[in-house]
C-alpha cells in the first residue's frame, strides 16, 4: 500500500458531496500545501553542504587502505561521531562511492570500489 499525501487526501475529500464553504476551505488548504511544497528551492541546506565536505574527507581516508575500515575507525581518524560517519557511509554506499565487505567477527568494512581486491574486475 502506498502512502497517501495530504494533497491526495484533500483531492479525495473534494470529490465528495460537500457544502461550498467546506470546498473553499479545502481548496485553499490544498493551494497552501502546494505552494509550500513548491517553495522549497531544492537548494542544499547548510548541513548538506557540510556533509559534502565530510564525505570527501571520508573518501580521502579510505584511499589509504586496501583492507577497508570500520565506521568507528574512520570516525576516530576524522574526529567525528560514529553515528554521523555511519550515516554518511550509508549514503556513500547507496551512491556507489564506497563498497562494503564483511570483516572479522561480522564487522562491516568500508572501502573504495577501486581498492576492493575481492572484486574480479580489480584483480
Amino acid at each position: 500500500m502506498t502512502k497517501i499525501t495530504y494533497i491526495d487526501a484533500l483531492n479525495a475529500a473534494l470529490t465528495c458531496d460537500l457544502s461550498d464553504e467546506i470546498k473553499e476551505k479545502l481548496t485553499a488548504l490544498k493551494e497552501q500545501l502546494t505552494k509550500r511544497n513548491t517553495a522549497k528551492s531544492g537548494k542544499p541546506t547548510k548541513t548538506q553542504r557540510e556533509n559534502v565536505e565530510v564525505k570527501e574527507r571520508i573518501r580521502e581516508c579510505l584511499t589509504h587502505t586496501l583492507q577497508g575500515l570500520r565506521a568507528g575507525e574512520i570516525a576516530k581518524e576524522l574526529d567525528l561521531s560514529c553515528q554521523k560517519v555511519s550515516a554518511l557511509l550509508k549514503q556513500m554506499k547507496d551512491e556507489g562511492v564506497v563498497v562494503t565487505r564483511e570483516g572479522e567477527k561480522r564487522t562491516t568494512l568500508f572501502l573504495l570500489p577501486e581498492n576492493d581486491m575481492s572484486d574480479p574486475a580489480n584483480s
